[in-house]
């Protein structure tokens, strides 16, 4: 067999290893019987094609000791523009003029392998996410696989034996545990008091309050219902990323002396039948960059579902070898079956609850681009019961010590949007929309960007009235738990975790009585207590007493611009709300006049007035929303998801991915994080090259963000 191989690579003419099913006498089961990671093709997927001769198999079919197994480059998410024109960006494999592949150069000036570009079957260069006005049509002259009927070397290849998959058989053999206490040993290094010094050392405080009352000064006479004060919260910053300019081995040692907190993450990915062909391909890049940027104290599990569950590996830090075997892992899976949401969730549930130790920062990821074809449980139900996808130990609300947020990503146009946004708001995290499968990567950079920066948890703001006459009539807080005292004198908001750099703003209504004398009124003051992710310890800072001003006569004030624009977003959400509760109705042309209401009503605002980058912003989501509901077909391929996909990112004033798009530029930049961003530009490295590109990133650091 070994000199056979030997031969068939020669004619190829490529030093590369294929998929090969184990044959040996007298053994012909007909089950699928995966080589060595280290002798798979599909490794090569994760990595540029500069560093595939590392791939080169043994000659023994023996696996290697893990000291001579595949070494994750430190390029991986650097590849210069050089490699750029030789590589295929779709497959990641070298094109030569020559070899027996067209090659297409895009508009945009990317080089793709034709039969690539045509299986590609989208409008958007998966290099630098222009549109492209023409794409090449698939000849019927080629095979399914895009590649020639005439080539001679693929007819070469077409006669190597071809694996039979069972599909009921998964690639990682033997029962998984009942109980999935297994997780890698911490085996941390003490934190030490100074590892507050993650946090930009100009910041007295991790978190900054700032309240702004609606008008500074109030006549006597007058009386109000609904006075509205903002609170308006900023975690600190991270150093390293609050200066671009640095180095990479400055960063690198600033990282190495300030430690951020370490994340345990289980990702749960679907490779049901559907996720066949490119999706599956992206699925594993976007993974691989992912598996990359978590440092050795970051411990990864994975869950692959299709009609079934299994867990693919336990939680295990991401050092060298660790990172190498979870690629490894990644790259063996194929897609077949159906999908089994609500299995895969409670196995990502149960490896976060059965863990023996547990790392400052708790997460779990979930990436599906259908519905739940098993549990009949979706949009066709009458009913839907969402809330049993989602098990007791993770709920929003539950045992707090085992709350644990769960980011949902559904891509294409037939996942089910309603279930992801209802899993990840039951459970406190956030919904992103990936219209375009080549954006995987981009919007899985963007959240974990922010879990990798965690500077605050548990975090709790209390209200209190400082003026016996005064009461609470209502807190706005989106998707946080928040409740008013019954006497109306203190209100508590339960935040959660903030990354970096993220801000929070809350709008509390009180209730102010006119004043017979006194020239100012003391209203509320605002506290905060929250956790410190590396020391454990509990911290609490307050702000001042906020007062407005109490003349006898006043003249008109004109109303705080940052109240109003925050008064803005609000509106914004609950018109989406109506919207979308009349577009399940069936009714779209309520649904577009609900928004073109609110467009009307925000244009007539103080905001509006002084051309508010947060107004631009809501105002251009708003038209966006209306154009995705011009049909029913629309509306159901589109509108939904992109309607959900922001609803989850206002009420929770977080970043995400929605319609096709997570650039900086965009409406969504207005809860990017500059790491966030940072972990983008990473994703991007085509980009990175030019001065465009820079100049946007350098506005991103400097520009404050819309609130």
């Amino acid at each position: 067999m070994g000199s056979k191989w030997r031969k068939v690579k020669l004619s190829l003419g490529l030093n590369l290893c294929a998929y090969l099913p184990r044959t040996t006498d007298g053994d012909d089961d007909g089950d699928y019987h995966p080589l060595p990671s280290s002798e798979r093709l599909s490794d090569a997927v994760l990595l540029p094609p500069s560093n595939w001769e590392n791939m080169v198999p043994s000659r023994t079919t023996t696996p290697l000791p893990s000291s001579h197994c595949l070494r994750l480059p430190k390029s991986l998410s650097k590849s210069s523009s050089k490699s750029s024109k030789q590589t295929c960006s779709i497959c990641l494999m070298k094109m030569k003029q020559g070899d027996g592949h067209a090659i297409f150069t895009a508009e945009c000036s990317h080089s793709f392998h034709f039969h690539c570009v045509a299986s590609h079957n989208n409008q958007v260069c998966p290099v630098c996410r222009s549109k492209w006005k023409e794409i090449p049509i698939r000849s019927p002259g080629l095979d399914p696989g895009g590649r020639s009927r005439n080539d001679a070397l693929m007819d070469v290849a077409h006669r190597l034996p071809v694996p039979q998959r069972n599909l009921n058989q998964w690639h990682i053999r033997g029962p998984e545990p009942g109980v999935f206490n297994d997780d890698e040993s911490l085996d941390h290094l003490p934190v030490i008091a100074e590892s507050n010094n993650t946090l930009d050392n100009t910041s007295d405080t991790t978190i900054k309050i700032e309240t702004y009352p609606e008008v500074s000064t109030a006549p006597r006479s007058h009386s109000y219902d609904d006075f509205t004060i903002l609170v308006h919260l900023k975690a600190a910053a991270m150093a390293a990323i609050r200066n671009p300019s640095l180095s990479g081995d400055q960063v690198s040692l600033l990282q190495s002396r300030n430690p951020r907190a370490p994340v345990d993450l289980v990702t749960v990915l679907d490779i049901s039948g559907s996720m066949s062909g490119t999706k599956l391909a992206l699925l594993k890049r976007a993974m691989g960059f992912l598996i990359q940027n978590l440092g050795c104290n970051d411990r990864l599990s994975v869950i692959a579902f299709s009609s079934n569950a299994r867990r693919l590996f336990p939680l295990r830090r991401m050092s060298d070898i660790g990172q190498q075997q979870a690629l490894r892992a990644v790259n063996s899976v194929i897609a077949n079956g159906g999908t089994n949401i609500a299995e895969g969730l409670r196995k990502g549930g149960k490896v976060m609850e059965d863990r023996t130790e547990k790392n400052p920062v708790s997460s779990i990821i979930l990436l599906s681009d259908g519905r739940d074809t098993i549990n009949g449980v979706g949009m066709n139900s009458s009913y839907p019961n969402y809330e049993s996808f989602i098990p007791l130990s993770i709920r929003s609300g539950s045992n707090r010590e085992f709350q644990i947020p769960v980011h949902t990503f559904g891509f294409g146009t037939d996942h089910d949007p309603s279930l992801m946004h209802s899993i990840s708001e039951i459970s406190g995290g956030t919904f992103s929309f990936i219209e375009t499968e080549t954006m995987i990567q981009d919007a899985l950079a963007q959240c974990i960007g922010g879990l990798l920066s965690v500077v605050v948890q548990e975090l709790q703001v209390c209200v209190e009235c400082m003026n016996p006459k005064l009461c609470l009539s209502s807190l706005k807080a989106g998707s946080y738990r928040s409740h008013v005292s019954a006497d109306g004198k203190t209100g508590l908001i339960d935040v959660g975790d903030l990354y970096a750099d993220e801000e929070r703003d809350f709008l509390v209504s009180v209730k102010v009585p006119a004043e017979s004398s006194q020239c100012e009124t003391s209203l509320l003051k605002v506290k905060c207590f929250y956790r410190d992710p590396l020391t454990k310890e509990m911290t609490s800072t307050e702000s001042g007493v906020v007062r407005i001003q109490r003349p006898k006569i006043a003249g008109q004030e004109e109303m705080s611009i940052e109240v109003d624009r925050q008064r803005n977003r609000f509106r914004a959400a609950d018109a989406m709300v109506e919207a979308r509760t009349a577009a399940e109705q069936g009714d779209l042309a309520g649904a577009v006049s609900i928004l073109e209401n609110c467009q009307r009503v925000l244009s007539e605002t103080v905001s509006a007035k002084s051309r508010d980058r947060l107004w631009v912003a809501l105002d251009a989501e708003l038209k966006e929303m209306e154009e995705r509901m011009v049909s029913r077909h629309v509306y159901e391929v589109s509108g939904r998801a992109y309607i959900l996909s922001g609803l989850s990112s206002h009420s929770w004033q977080r970043a995400t991915a929605r319609g096709d798009s997570t650039d900086g530029s965009s409406l969504v930049q207005a809860y990017q994080t500059p790491s966030m961003v940072e972990m983008l530009t990473q994703s991007q490295p085509f980009l990175l090259s030019s001065p465009s590109r820079q100049g946007l990133l350098q506005s991103l650091w400097s520009q404050p963000k819309p609130r």
